[in-house]
């Protein structure tokens, strides 16, 4: 069990090395690091390699001197000359030898520099030769009666930690370079992040008005419109829930209004027992105004949830609009509106949720019959043919077959009908112009025509007022 002090411990470090500006800095002093190790590893052999050469050029220079001079001296005074020669060279770490032909060799070389020498060719060494078991550069000349002037220089140990001496300070300035170069990124790559969390943090607290700049790279620049996007998208929808939530309240207490005053009337004795029918009649079509209204905003609420449950079946559509016409055409008389029923010439049989779909068909007439004025007409029916039909099955029926309501309203402008199955959009358009209602009615008809398989779409209809056409799948349903 890890104690509370090390909990702490392990956060804060976790704290300052989980930062993008401490990865950041960590990986950029990796990458110098590594960079430096790395020119290190070819700095190094190539300096001792250069080193080498330009000891050997140099060698091999002073061999041909050592020899031109010897060659050109008289025949008397070349050990002279050869002496004076090899005091100054033994200054410089240089050993100078003569070899005579039939002479000893003074000192172990390499039987094959013995032999070119003897064949009077030079020598040079491309690599450092063992003599007397250490690493010597060989230049040796020929002087033309048989003599040949040796050259050995001991190659120096520690000719890397040479190179190194002299490489050290600039990868060192290379390393601190990619420090600060990894702390300037670290904090320039940071601080669009660090904008989009205050961002973020703001929202969160409700503040709908923060705006993240768009600064440079092109990914920090798209997160900062994403945001901002979604910061006027939240404005937005908070707006109209708002506004969705203050048309509901409105409904909601209108029946809770009448249901109170009925019942304090009641208790006061006001209400006479002849009227006591009537009162229990207006509370209880208010109470069921009210029962309606609360479970179509259940229903929406529900819609897209794992448990809104369809029972598909085959439905025959003509007995089910029948049905519909007839369970609303007491309330249509009742407003002086015509209702009438355009059954299809054949026989639909479409396979849905007949609860559901029933559910559609009286969302559109109750909408109708509020907008319609008395005198007006409603028509429901089925067109001969689905205006967008495929051809589908074998049978060549078409997939869809559609369903349409036609009033004598005042009809919606296009404006209307681009937001018109949005929750309260004609609500908070046309609130106290017209009667629209809460508009939840057309936003549950339009999901529940979408889980239904198919679509809902509002227009013009040819004779004034607004046509609304729902097209279901013939077969098959989601």
């Amino acid at each position: 069990m890890v104690e509370p002090d090390q909990t702490g411990q392990r956060s804060g470090w976790r704290q300052l090395t989980g930062t993008l500006t401490a990865r950041t800095v960590g990986v950029a002093c990796a990458v110098a690091l590594l960079s430096v190790l790395v020119t290190a590893a070819v700095a190094i052999p190539l300096g001792v390699r250069g080193t080498e050469r330009g000891a050997r050029a140099s060698l091999a220079a002073k061999a041909d001197l050592v020899a031109a001079a010897v060659t050109d001296a008289p025949a008397g005074t070349r050990t002279a000359l050869a002496g004076r020669l090899t005091g100054e060279l033994t200054d410089q770490g240089i050993e100078v030898l003569l070899v005579r032909p039939g002479g000893t060799v003074p000192r172990q070389l390499p039987g094959q520099v013995v032999r070119r020498l003897a064949a009077g060719a030079p020598v040079t060494s491309r690599r450092p030769a063992r003599v007397d078991g250490q690493p010597t550069l060989i230049e040796g000349r020929p002087t033309g009666d048989g003599t040949a002037v040796v050259l050995l220089q001991p190659v120096r140990p520690g000719v890397g930690r040479l190179v190194w001496s002299n490489l050290w300070l600039a990868l060192a300035a290379g390393l601190t370079a990619g420090l600060i170069a990894g702390v300037l990124l670290a904090a320039r790559l940071s601080r669009p992040i660090r904008a989009a969390a205050h961002a973020a943090q703001r929202l969160r607290a409700g503040d709908r008005t923060i705006r993240v700049p768009l600064d440079p790279p092109v990914e920090a620049e798209q997160l900062a419109r994403a945001l901002n996007d979604l910061a006027a998208a939240l404005a937005v929808s908070e707006a109209r829930q708002r506004d969705f939530l203050l048309s509901i309240s409105h409904e909601l207490r209108t029946p809770l209004t009448t249901l109170r005053g009925y019942a304090e009337a009641i208790a006061d004795g006001v209400v006479d027992p002849d009227g006591a029918v009537r009162t229990g009649q207006i509370m209880l079509g208010e109470a069921q105004r009210l029962d309606r209204l609360v479970g179509d905003l259940l229903a929406l609420a529900r819609l897209e949830a794992s448990d809104f449950a369809l029972e598909l079946v085959d439905v025959d559509l003509g007995a089910l609009l029948t049905d519909a016409v007839d369970a609303w055409r007491p309330r249509f008389t009742g407003n002086g509106v015509t209702v009438d029923l355009t059954p299809p010439a054949a026989p639909v049989t479409v396979h849905t949720d007949p609860g559901r779909l029933r559910q559609v068909v009286d969302i559109l007439l109750d909408n109708a019959l509020r907008v319609v004025p008395a005198g007006g007409t409603v028509r429901l029916g089925v067109p001969p043919e689905p205006a967008t039909g495929q051809a589908g099955s074998a049978a060549g029926q078409p997939d869809f077959v559609a369903v349409q309501v036609h009033d004598d309203g005042p009809g919606f402008t296009d404006d209307d009908l681009a937001v018109i199955f949005e929750r309260g959009a004609l609500h908070r358009r046309y609130r106290g112009e017209r009667s629209v209602g809460t508009g939840i009615g057309l936003a549950l008809a339009a999901g529940l025509a979408h889980r239904l398989g198919g679509r809902i779409r509002a227009g013009h209809s040819p004779g004034g007022g607004a046509v609304f056409t729902v097209r279901l799948p013939r077969r098959t349903a989601r």
